[in-house]
Parts: structure tokens; sequence; C-alpha cells
């Protein structure tokens, strides 16, 4: 740029005019612009002479000068570096040269230079492009006068100018269009038609110069005194020929504004912004105001929305950041009168509808309607119309943050600056206080223009905009103003405005979105001040439930006997859906009972329903019929989504059990699913998360199986294991299966697993045989889970193999779910006492050896000796991270492709349990003496107490290795002790057992539980905590805690399994506590029964609470422990706040955190962790508190998050949640996080905690 002189720009000019006058007839005969392009493009192949061109020559001379040196360079590079390789050709040289001179410096220079040098030389040509068209037009007028005449009026003449500067360019195409016109049309018509025509033949450039021109006609005409523009007064009769011609100008541009934003991103800016500015100019003229409304003239804005009433103009010049920027710009700085008049004109339109009683508009709208003035407007419904223009204008500018920041804006007449807020709320109130709208083009659009419908519709859209709902409606004042109606109609208030219930849905509809956001529904349940501690009015969530509540129970007497009652009932029941469909809002919309409520008018509705008649054939009555069954069927669908939507959080499935409702709930979910259709409006993901809360309980189980949900989805699975889709061609061979689980079954194989925790299992599965059949039909399909088992993993005969097609690939299947549902204890535990798993696993090993020689066995590695051989060592160890090692499913490289034992007999080989925990040493120390000497210490209870809590914490922190052995021990029984003799901390009665071993000696204990003491002595065997008598001690410890808890057991009866009896699971928490008492019977029993009275052993003990009395009779029968419906569901909730990412994980997968927590809990986090991290789990939370179980819950996840996030993403995170071992998890190294997390949560958790006794409904 430096050398650039004035000489090499006139040069330049010169070479391009040569250039463009040779291609000239090739550009001008292309069809747009993008083929002119596309022939510049490939000149070089189209034209023979293009290496001739003076410009072409100097671009070539630039090049070589700037980078020839440089390429003449690359090139001796290249040669004297591949000189030893005689095969490299020119085309390789010259790729390797111009790939690096591309990426050099140099180039990059050359380039921004020649751009510089280039855009000054255009832009000189085009100004004096423009002075040679004027002088041009100068010596051609008189010549051209008559012509110019012909197609231009003398109201347009300021524009002529302009429009001839592109003549030149189209004449051939202008006079084409001039000749087309009838001359027997007015001139006015013709010109309008010529206008119209030249919009859609003409290029940008020459289309641009005629919208400008009439724009700046109309701009003239409507500021000129000598025409006669209607006033308001007078309205407008759209059958004056003069008002036509007005109109037809008014709807040309508007119908250019709407097509402009297609193509003009295309084109240099300074077009489109002309284009902007115009506009902007004409809509902003305003004639000179006279004291009188009536008296004033029109203004173009209102034939502007006449013609174009909902902005579609303005909607799409916003829609692009490229005419935004331009738009809202111009807005600010010169045209922000436009804004202040649409709010003046919304305000204006609020004034009127609180100053006039409805009935009176109404009666206008129909008094107009009957004289069927089709061609007259008057001037209220100019104004209605222009309302509506405004209305539509200023939603489409809130969206965008520039357009925003237009406000806060001063009004004529008024003290304060209308703000953002100020805005909302008046648009709230526009739903409410408006009537329907006077007349417009037909009935059937009635609703669309009506002020409610699009002051909502504004509001769905700006709810829909993270950004812009938080700025705009997320705070308590545009809440209020919502909730406003609601809060006049439960009190009563008669001097409000009649709030119908068309306003109602719409208000409820806008509630329901703001719900479904997480700060909106934090704002609905907390308000702006969540933290704040002083005394205020209730929150929009609890007003909205208690007004949903009322319109339940019929208690609000303004719409009994409406027609949209159930329409009004159903829009806020769907509010409080969005609230307790999450654990935080249903805490708070507990005292409400929704539930009940919910579940009574859907009793009522089933009942109407069954009483409809049936339509007799040629009555009048059969459409009324027919619509009303219609209307109730509805109402009882939507009665009962609402109820299941309880089942997405753990304490809400409770309730819902407590309704009766639950198997027609989950009907009607699987009848959703069978349809494909969405789970809810508001739901982001499907139904695998209600799947996995309903499926943890027995009766969610029952209810899953009784509606056919499992039946449709083992029956898809067969499909897609052994039959293939119906619709492919034989010819059209099926693919084999790379992964073990081909990913066509992935999502079954997900399904089943979430389908099958230790509480389903046991009411599908539990006390029922195995087929076991002869002979299997090929046709025959699985039904249920027994067929599963049956079918595909306890395969013991050759009909079963013989009767799958794909045997590996399904017993592959069957065996990966068997591992999956096996990490639950218990129901490896039951699978194995009602089918002997293992042993038919064993044999199935056995039948797969090969014998080499008479005293060499070989083991044939398949998929399915690999997958066994992992199976059963992960069925039979028990063992944390670092205590158990499972065999890879997996072949290594090299000689030895799968160097792990395999086995076919007991005992299993010893090489998969790691040697690292085995006869620890652990000692005392002065921190555990001092521990220790506390409990002797005769402090104040409560004081003495928290000391002991302070150090042992303290302990923990800092040398954790020493709280084990006889340590753990004799910590846990002198502080057991101490606090059950404390009447503050104990939460049970105390109840006498006087039992001996004789009493209970004879007494038989489930199958489960003996395979548990087994299981038991064999781990505390291994952790040498354990001898081989232990077995029988045991066993008279589990008799004994049977009996002690039956005689706190209420007397029940009930269709579910689990409730038929003693507790259905092995006593996983007497176990280890067994363990941790190094196997002595008299410690354990004398530690369970002081244990017994704190609240604590309801969240660790599972069964203490197993059909207890202290439970509610509803709660007993739901068969749901307070670990779910409490611990779980605290889980849930603080997962939420403290691990986002966490809970949007599970949510994403369809899996619910409340399942794998309760196998976690219910198994003490056998397998899970290694033995001194469950002592210190179980330590934890005696010495601190049940609530603890909560946070190191959260503590768990939080610690896993990568992990999660990354099976999240390969989608296996419930298979890696519940076959994975907690790797690295250490409960001291995050207790001072759950430290932090009971002093934020304390207070709600454990105080939930401790109304376990008395949740009833």
């Amino acid at each position: 740029m430096a050398h650039f002189s004035g000489e090499d720009e006139v040069m330049l000019q010169a070479m391009l005019r040569q250039l463009f006058q040779s291609v000239k007839e090739k550009i001008t005969g292309a069809p747009s612009l993008e083929c002119a392009e596309e022939i510049l493009l490939h000149l070089e192949e189209t034209d023979e002479n293009f290496h001739n061109y003076e410009f072409v020559k100097y671009l070539r001379q630039h090049i070589c000068n700037t980078l020839g040196s440089m390429i003449e360079e690359e090139m001796g590079k290249w040669t004297s570096d591949q000189n030893q390789d005689e095969d490299f050709g020119y085309d390789t040289v010259v790729q390797h040269v111009t790939k690096r001179t591309q990426e050099s410096k140099e180039y990059k220079e050359m380039m921004h230079s020649l751009k510089n040098i280039m855009m000054v030389v255009v832009e000189s040509m085009i100004n004096k492009f423009e002075e040679d068209e004027m002088r041009s037009q100068e010596r051609q007028k008189k010549i051209q006068k008559e012509k110019s005449n012909s197609y231009c009026t003398d109201n347009c003449s300021d524009s002529d100018s302009s429009f001839n500067q592109s003549y030149k360019f189209c004449q051939g195409k202008l006079q084409l269009i001039l000749d087309q016109l009838d001359p027997g049309q007015p001139k006015e018509d013709r010109i309008l038609k010529f206008y119209a025509q030249t919009f859609t033949l003409s290029p940008l450039h020459m289309t641009k110069e005629i919208y400008t021109s009439l724009a700046k006609y109309l701009k003239l005409y409507f500021l000129s005194r000598e025409n006669h523009i209607p006033t308001l007064s007078a309205g407008i009769d759209i059958s004056n020929p003069n008002v036509i011609c007005l109109l037809k100008k008014v709807r040309l541009l508007n119908e250019y504004q709407k097509e402009a934003p297609s193509f003009w991103i295309r084109h240099p800016e300074k077009y489109m912004e002309e284009i902007v500015e115009n506009t902007l100019s004409l809509l902003s003229v305003k004639h000179d105001q006279s004291h009188l409304v009536s008296q004033k003239i029109l203004d173009p804005i209102y034939f502007f929305a006449l013609v174009d009433t909902k902005a579609v103009w303005f909607k799409k010049w916003m829609h692009a950041y490229y005419s935004r920027t331009a738009v809202l710009r111009l807005l600010e700085k010169k045209y922000k009168s436009l804004i202040t008049t649409a709010v003046q004109q919304c305000v204006q339109y609020f004034e009127l509808c609180e100053a006039m009683k409805a009935d009176e508009i109404l009666g206008h709208s129909k008094h107009c309607g009957n004289k069927q003035k089709t061609f007259y407007y008057s001037g209220q419904e100019l104004q209605y119309i222009y309302f509506i223009h405004s209305l539509c204008l200023l939603g489409r500018l809130l969206i965008y943050t520039q357009g925003r920041r237009l406000f806060p804006i001063k009004l004529k007449n008024r003290k304060d600056l209308v703000s953002l807020t100020d805005l909302l709320v008046l648009f709230t109130q526009l739903i409410c206080y408006s009537p329907s709208c006077p007349k417009m083009t037909s009935a059937a659009h009635l609703d669309n223009y009506s002020p409610a419908s699009m002051v909502t519709e504004i509001l769905r859209i700006l709810c829909d905009q993270k950004e812009c709902a938080i700025e705009c409606l997320y705070n308590n004042t545009v809440i209020e103003a919502l909730l406003q109606p609601i809060h006049n109609l439960m009190k009563g208030t008669k001097t409000a405005p009649d709030c119908s219930e068309t306003a109602l849905i719409h208000i409820a509809d806008i509630l329901a979105r703001i719900a479904s956001v997480e700060e909106g529904l934090t704002l609905l349940l907390y308000g702006e001040n969540m933290n704040s501690s002083e005394e205020k009015s209730p929150t929009g969530a609890h007003i909205i439930a208690q007004f949903s509540k009322k319109l339940l129970d019929e208690d609000i007497s303004i719409f009994s006997g409406s027609e949209m009652l159930p329409m009004v009932k159903g829009a806020f029941i769907s509010v409080c859906r969005q609230i307790y469909g999450t654990c935080e809002g249903l805490q708070v919309l507990i005292p409400y009972s929704l539930h009940e409520s919910i579940a009574k008018a859907w009793k009522k509705t089933s009942l109407l329903s069954e009483r409809i008649p049936t339509p007799v054939k040629c009555s009048d009555s059969v459409s009324s019929v027919s619509q009303e069954s219609q209307n109730i069927m509805a109402w009882e669908e939507n009665l009962l989504d609402d109820l299941l939507n309880f089942a997405a959080t753990p304490k809400g499935l409770l309730f819902l059990q407590r309704t009766g409702a639950i198997n027609e709930c989950v009907t009607f979910m699987f009848n959703r699913y069978a349809k494909k259709l969405q789970i809810s409006r508001h739901k982001k993901f499907g139904y695998g998360v209600l799947v996995a809360q309903v499926a943890s309980t027995a009766a969610g189980a029952i209810a899953l199986q009784s509606s056919g949900f499992i039946n449709g989805l083992i029956t898809e699975l067969w499909a897609n294991l052994e039959c293939g889709r119906d619709d492919v061609r034989v010819t059209h061979p099926r693919s084999t299966p790379v992964d073990p689980i081909d990913r066509s079954c992935q999502k079954s194989f997900l399904a089943l697993v979430n389908l099958l925790p230790y509480p389903a299992v046991y009411e599908l599965v539990g006390n029922q045989d195995l087929p076991n059949k002869a002979e299997y039909s090929l046709r025959e399909v699985p039904t249920c889970v027994i067929d599963i088992i049956d079918r595909l993993i306890i395969l013991n005969s050759e009909a079963k193999i013989r009767s799958l097609f794909n045997y590996e690939q399904s017993h592959i299947f069957g065996l990966r779910l068997l591992s999956v549902v096996c990490c639950d204890l218990d129901t490896l535990l039951l699978l194995e006492a009602q089918y002997q798993v293992s042993e038919m696993l064993l044999n199935a090993q056995e039948e797969n050896i090969l014998e080499t020689s008479e005293s060499h066995r070989d083991f044939i590695i398949d998929g399915l000796s690999v997958e066994r051989n992992h199976v059963l060592v992960r069925m039979n160890f028990i063992g944390g991270p670092m205590e158990r090692i499972l065999p890879p499913r997996v072949l290594e490289k090299g000689d030895d492709p799968y160097p792990w034992p395999m086995f076919s007999s007991y005992p299993l080989p010893n090489c998969y349990l790691s040697e690292v925990t085995k006869n620890a040493d652990l000692k005392k120390d002065n921190d555990l003496a001092k521990l220790l000497l506390r409990f002797k210490m005769s402090d104040k209870q409560t004081e003495w107490i928290e000391n002991c809590r302070r150090q042992f914490c303290k302990m923990m922190k800092a040398k954790p290795d020493i709280i084990s052995g006889s340590a753990l021990l004799e910590l846990l029984e002198k502080f057991v002790l101490h606090l059950s003799e404390s009447a503050s901390e104990c939460y049970f009665p105390s109840v006498e057992y006087t039992a001996t071993d004789a009493n209970v000696k004879n007494e038989s204990l489930s199958s489960v539980q003996q395979l548990g003491i087994k299981m038991t002595v064999r781990y505390g065997k291994f952790l040498s905590l354990l001898k081989d008598s232990a077995e029988n001690d045991l066993t008279l410890v589990l008799k004994h805690c049977e009996r002690f808890l039956k005689q706190q057991q209420a007397s029940i009866k009930s269709a579910l399994l689990c409730l038929q009896g003693t507790y259905a699971g092995h006593d996983w928490f007497v176990s280890s506590l067994f363990m941790i008492m190094l196997g002595d019977k008299e410690k354990t029993l004398r530690f369970l029964q002081h244990f017994s009275r704190l609240l604590t052993s309801a969240f660790l003990w599972l069964p203490r609470l197993h059909i207890s009395r202290y439970l509610a009779t509803d709660t007993i029968e739901s068969g749901i422990h307070p670990v779910y419906f409490c611990s779980t569901h605290y889980i849930e909730m603080l997962l939420k706040v403290e691990v986002p990412l966490v809970f949007s994980a599970f949510h994403m997968s369809g899996f619910a955190p409340s399942q794998i927590c309760l196998q976690w809990i219910t198994q003490c986090f056998w397998n899970y962790l290694d033995w001194i991290e469950i002592c210190h789990y179980i330590a934890t939370c005696v010495f601190l508190g049940p609530d603890y179980q909560v946070y190191l819950c959260i503590a768990i996840f939080k610690h896993l998050q990568q992990d999660i996030l990354q099976h999240t993403q390969t989608q296996d995170l419930q298979v890696f949640l519940k076959e994975e071992a907690l790797h690295g998890f250490r409960v001291s190294d995050y207790l001072e996080y759950m430290e932090s997390l009971e002093q934020n949560y304390r207070p709600v958790v454990l105080r939930d905690m401790r109304n376990i006794r008395v949740q009833s409904t």
C-alpha cells in the first residue's frame, strides 16, 4: 500500500474496465447474481483470451515479484530433499510448493495488500460511475423527458434521478415491462404495476432504488397537507379509490419488506441499511397532533398495521443478526419514537379496557358485525389493529438483548419511565383485562387476534429463550402480576374485573413454562430472596397449589357449570405437575395433598365415563353424547397423567401408591409408550426415569407386569435378538454383531436393567419355578422375566439351545444381564436359592473342556466361556475394589490371550482375591485413647455427645485407618450404649426381649438368609475377622433379630409378596455388624437392642422397619421403605443442586439415582467399597447422624462425576454404576464436604427423617 500511487489507481481502473467490457455479455445474460459470480470464477476455463487481459497480466507480475524468490527456494529445497527418490513427479512438486507458499507469511501479507488496493480501486470506480451517470443524465434530459413522463408522476419526481441511475443496465427489461402495461388503465395503476414488476424482475441495486423512491414518496404524501388522508374519527372506507390506491402502495412496500431479508445478506451492507432507514423514517412520520384525539390524521403506521397486522416484516428483519444489528442501531439513535409510540399504544389500550366495561366493548364489536361493515374500519378498530401491530413489534424486540436495552422508555403524560418489568406486567394484565377482539377478517381468526392470545404467544417465546426469560420474567413483580387474578378469585374480590376461563388457561400455560425451567421453578418455590429470613407472603407455588386444590375440590363457585372448567383445572394442575415432578417442588406442595384431590377427581370422572349411555343409531343425541364422552375420557386421561407424574420422585411415588391408582397410571403410561407419544409437553426426556422409579418398588413392578409393559418390552427385545425386523427382505442378510450386545438390543438391555432391581425381581420371580420344557417351539416368544431367565440365562438343556436362532449372541445377552442383575446381592441370593445359577454355569464350563490327554484338560476359550468365568467370579467372591479381582471379558494380545484360570468346580481359585487387605495390623494410638476415655467422663449429656462427635471427625480426617477392628467395636458399643440411655436421643420406645438361644434354635430362616450367612462367613474369613464356627452364631443372631423385630410388626394382609412374612432379602447390616463385632454373638445382639432405639437404625438396618407398627398403615401397605421415600428422595434433591451435571446425566440416560442408591444402602455397600470404608460408613452414620447416609451418596456421585459423564456418552450408565466398584473413594476424604452439606441441609433432611413415623395422608 505504501507504493500505491494515483497513477497506479488509474492504471488498475483501466485494466478492470477492459475486463468488464470483455465479459459484459456473459454477465448481463446470467439469470441471477450467483450465476454471474460463477461465470467470473470459471473465466479461465471458458475464455480463451483470459491470459491476454491486462489485469490478469498485472496479477501474474505482482505474484512473481512478491513470491517468485520464495517459490524458487522451495523448489530447490524439495528437489535436494528428494534426490534419493526417483519416483516423485512434477505434480508432487507443484502440490508441495503450492501448499508451503499458501501457508507462508509472505503470501498472507500479499493477499492482504492486494485486497486493500482493490477495495480502494473499486470504491473509486463506483463513485466515479455515479458522477458519470449524473452528467450523462443532464445531457440526455431533453431526449428522455417524454419517456420519463410516461412512467413517473410529479409526486415521485424526487426519485427520478435515483431511478435512472440503473436504467441503462436493464433498459431492455424495463422497456418490455412498459410495453406490457395496459394503456387503457389509469396512470397511477400503471405506475404501481410497473413498480411491482420491477421489484420482481430487477436486480437488487435497482429494486433498492425503487423501494427507496416509493418510501420517500409515501413519506412526502403523508406530510403533504394537500392530500386528503382520513382521520381517526372518520375511520377508513377501503372501498374509497384514494384509500385503495394508498393501501396498494403500502402493500407493495410491505411485500418487499418481507422478501428482502431472504437475499440482502448477499449484497453490500449499505443497500440493506438504506432500505431499513427509509422504512423506519416512513413509519416514524407523525402529524401535528390536534387537541382532539378524534381529529387526529392517520399516520403511515396505521396503514402498515392494516396490511401486516402481526408485523411479519419486523419479525423477518429481526431474525438475522446481519439486519437486526442495523435495525436496533437505528432505533436507538434516530427512531426510538417508533418504540415509544408502540408502548404508548399498549398503555392506551389497557387504560381503555380498565375504563370501559367488557360488555360494552363486546356489544360494540357485535354491533359492528351486525351491520356487516365489510369495507369499513372504525376509529376504534383502527386503534385496535395498531395496538396488535405494536404488541407484535414489542414482543419481537424483547427477544434480543440489544432490543431490551432500549428500555426504560419515557412516555408523554407519564412521570415515571416505563421499564422492561413494567412492560411485562402490562402484558400480563392485558391477558385478563382485555375483552374479546373486535371484528377482523373472519370469525375463524378471532382468537388469533385477541390480546390474550397475542400476549400469551409473546410470553411463550420469551419463556423459551432462557437468557431472555431470566431478564424479563423471572422476578417477583411479573410473577405477582400473573398470579393476581388467582388471588382475586380466591379472595372473591368483586372490584377486580372478571377473569375469563380462557385468560386463566393462558396464565397457567405461561406459569407451566416458567416452572419447567430450573430458574423459574426456584422463583416460584422460594421467591427472589430465597435465603431471606423475613416473614413474607406465600410464594407462587403455594398460591398455585391452593388455587388448583380449590378447583379440584370445586370450592370456587364462579366457574361452576362451565364447559371450560375441566380445561382450567387441567391447565393449573399442569403447572403443579411441573413443581411436584421435582423433589424440591414436592416438598413445598406436600401440605396441600394434591395427590388426594387429583385421585378423588379421577375416581369421580371414571365413574362418570362408565355411566355415559351407549349412542343409539338415528338419534339426535348421538353427536352430543359422543362429544361428552370424548371430553370426559380426555379429562380422565389428563388426571391419570397428572397422577403418573408423582412417580418422578421417590416420595411422590409413595403418594401415588397411597391413592390406589398406580395400576391405572402405569397402564396409561404403557399405552402412550406403545403409541410412541411424548411423555409430557415440558419433559425433555422419555419414560426411562419414571420406569426406573416405579420398578424400584414392589407395587410398581406388579403394575408394570399387569399393564403389559414388561411383556411389550420383552417381545420387542426378542424381535431384535432372535427374529430380526419383519420388513427386511431375505435377500438382505443380517449383519454379524461386533459387540457382545448388538446395538439393536442395547436399548432393550438397558430397559431390562432399569426394570430389575431386587424389589421387582422378588415380586416377579419369587417362589416361581422355571418352565424347563422338554421342547420349545421356534415361534414361542418369551413374555415375562421368568421366560427370559429360562430362555437366555439358564440354558441347561439341549431343547433350550436348539430353540435359539442366535445361540451365542442370545446367551451372551442373558449372561450380561445376569451379571448386572446379580450385582444386587439380594437378587444374586434369590436366583441362587431358587435356580442354582452357579451350578448351571459350572456345568456349562465343564462341558466346554477339551481333554488333550488323560492328565491334562484345557478349557475352550470362546465368548461364552469367558463371560461365564467373569459371572462366576462376580457371584462367588465378595469384596471391594481393592479386595477382589474380576477377570476381564476381552482377550489380550500375545501368546496367552486369556491368562486368567477358568474353573468348573469348587473351591474357586484364590487368584481372584487380593492380598492387600489381609491381616491388617491396626494399633490404638493416643487420639483413640482420648476418645475412649470420653465415654467414662460424666459431662452433660448433650455436651458429651457433641464432644465425642468432634473427636470422631478429627480422627477420621487425620487417622482414618485406626477406626477399625477392635477399636471400632469398642467405639460403637460405648457410644450407642450412651445414646440409648438418653431420652432425647432415643426415637423408638424400648422393647423388652427375653428369648434365649433355645427359644429360637428351631426357627427356620429363608433360603436367601441361609445363603447370605454362608457368603458373609466366606467374606469374614477372607478378611480374617471370622472363624469357621461363625456360621452357627450368625444364624442364631439372625433368628433372634427376626423374633425381636416380629414383636414390633403390624398385622397386615397384602397381595404383595414382600409383605407376606419376614423381610424378603438378607440382613446385610446385621451381617456387617457381626463382622465388626468379630463374630461375637452376645455383643452383636446387645448392640442391636440398644441401637434399635435410635433413629439411625431405621435407615441403616432396613429390616428394622419391615411392616413395622411404627409406620403409618398406608406406608406399610405401600411396601416402600423409608430409605427409598426419604433418604433417596433427598439424595436426588441434593444431587440436583450439588452435582447438577450428574443429575442431568441420569435423566439423559433414563435412569434414577434413587435406584442405585437403594441398592448400595440395602447391601451396606458390599462389593462397592472395601471393608474399612464400609466400617467408616456405618460409624459415620452412627456417630454423626442418619442424614450422613444422604451426604455420603452425594459425595460418591461427586467423586464419580467424570466417569458418569463419560458413560452417559457411551450409553451404559446403569451398567457402569451397578457393575463397577467405587474405585478411589474414601469416606475420610469427603468428610469435610459432607460436613458442609450437613450445615446447609440438616434442618430439612433430619426433620423429614424424624417424621417417618407420622408421614401419612
